[in-house]
């Protein structure tokens, strides 16, 4: 497996979800069980060694490698959800996306300070839910805090949204 095999694994999808935007579904790279092996091993080896203790999955694609990861690296694994879906307490953050605004919530007790979290996400592009979840975090204190993206947009500048960070990491970046 290589990653130019991942990235041909990977559907593009023209005006979704809305006109001028292409949509990057990761859904058919997921599906091959080689490719899925590849790519959670490969964010594992850069990971390995970073004393992570949690893992923050934004939903919902952030789900699938982010709890594959926490696994991988005997971390827990913390959901930042939509809002109304968590059913205790939460922090709660409003963003603006490239085609509109959404809301992430935590829950208050997710996060303690000696934790080393990293943060989630299937795709980087203008940074707006990775700039939220952050904020988020930054409510906690932790230890400190890594980024991880399957995909990165880089015509889209997003890193710049991205601030105290320990590092952030794509797999795969798109000029």
């Amino acid at each position: 497996m290589t990653i130019e095999e991942v990235i041909a694994s990977i559907r593009n999808v023209p005006d979704f979800p809305k006109p001028g935007i292409l949509f990057k579904d990761i859904t058919t790279a997921m599906k091959d069980a080689e490719v899925l092996h590849y790519i959670a091993d490969e964010l594992y080896y850069y990971y390995k060694d970073k004393g992570i203790t949690k893992v923050v999955g934004v939903e919902s694609r952030g789900f699938v490698l982010g709890s594959i990861l926490a696994y991988k690296l005997g971390a827990g694994f913390v959901l930042l959800r939509k809002p109304g879906k968590l059913p205790s307490e939460t922090y709660k953050v409003n963003y603006a996306l490239e085609y509109g605004t959404d809301s992430l919530e935590i829950h208050k007790d997710a996060i303690e300070e000696h934790d080393v979290v990293l943060l989630h996400d299937d795709l980087l592009a203008t940074g707006g839910s990775a700039g939220a979840a952050l904020k988020l975090l930054e409510m906690f204190r932790p230890k400190s805090v890594f980024v991880s993206f399957l995909i990165e947009l880089k015509f889209l500048n997003g890193r710049t949204r991205l601030c105290n960070v320990e590092d952030i990491h794509a797999l795969i970046k798109f000029e």
